[in-house]
């Protein structure tokens, strides 16, 4: 089943579909593909002149592969300015993800701040290439991405960052970045802390905000963006992260925060 075919059985009502095992991650759907459906779920609910500024997703359980999930979109108001939309996945009866989505028309306002510059990455020919390769959670087949900064999951490595390149191939999607492709992309490095390991443990993802800068900036099929996540602070079992994306040019195109679990 192709990623458009996903997206597409997303959208159409009742919205229930399976997700085939080469997008699992460990033994659960891979979180990027969720958030990203719960997003097109949404889709007939989304107003036409209020982007998405803010996605906030609560993996509460694992959504297995090969098992229908229903999506329920909810409106929960919508204001003169700004949208917020709910969507609700269930497997079995059980919640197993959901999401709460803003939207916001743009406004006049004196404010105007300048993001961050993008860090300074090695070239993607120097970087690590990740695939689906053993040991390597199957969803990366989807996904062409180059390890450029801080060291690799599970390596004994105290990195305070990780990041690279990424980007979604044309073989995936021939369209241009769009918020869905944005929210599969942007969740598909692993927890920051997980170079702090000195061995493979489990680690799951409990909440994710991503939040978009708009206009969503034109991103072509098939072309690059940069990565960095840092760790924030972990403790007690709980790891806390900030990340953001940028264009191959270092323009901003999102922020992120997650809150991961970890096993070991």
């Amino acid at each position: 089943m192709t990623l458009e075919a996903l997206f597409d059985a997303a959208r159409r009502t009742p919205h229930t579909l399976s997700v085939p095992s080469d997008w699992s991650q460990g033994r659960a759907v891979y979180g990027g593909l969720m958030a990203a459906l719960l997003y097109e779920a949404m889709g007939a609910d989304v107003p036409d002149d209020a982007p998405l500024r803010s996605l906030t997703v609560s993996f509460v359980g694992p959504a297995a592969v090969d098992v229908p999930v229903q999506f329920e979109p909810q409106v929960l108001r919508r204001g003169k300015s700004v949208t917020s939309l709910m969507c609700i996945a269930r497997q079995g009866g059980d919640v197993v993800t959901l999401a709460q989505a803003s939207f916001g028309a743009p406004r006049e306002s004196s404010i105007a701040v300048t993001a961050r510059p993008a860090p300074a990455l090695p070239a993607r020919e120097r970087c690590v290439q990740i695939s689906a390769q053993p040991g390597w959670p199957a969803y990366l087949q989807h996904l062409d991405m180059r390890w450029g900064l801080g060291g690799l999951p599970f390596t004994g490595t105290p990195s305070p960052a990780i990041g690279g390149w990424m980007r979604l191939p044309e073989t995936e999607s021939a369209l241009p970045l769009d918020a869905a492709r944005l929210i599969l992309l942007a969740d598909a490095w692993p927890p920051a802390v997980l170079p702090h390991l000195k061995g493979p443990a489990p680690a799951s993802t409990l909440n994710w905000t991503l939040e978009c800068r708009q206009p969503l900036l034109c991103v072509g099929a098939g072309r690059w963006l940069q990565y960095e996540a840092v760790v924030e602070h972990a403790a007690d079992g709980y790891g806390h992260a900030a990340a953001a994306i940028w264009t191959e040019a270092g323009e901003l195109v999102a922020l992120s925060r997650q809150t991961v679990t970890v096993f070991g």
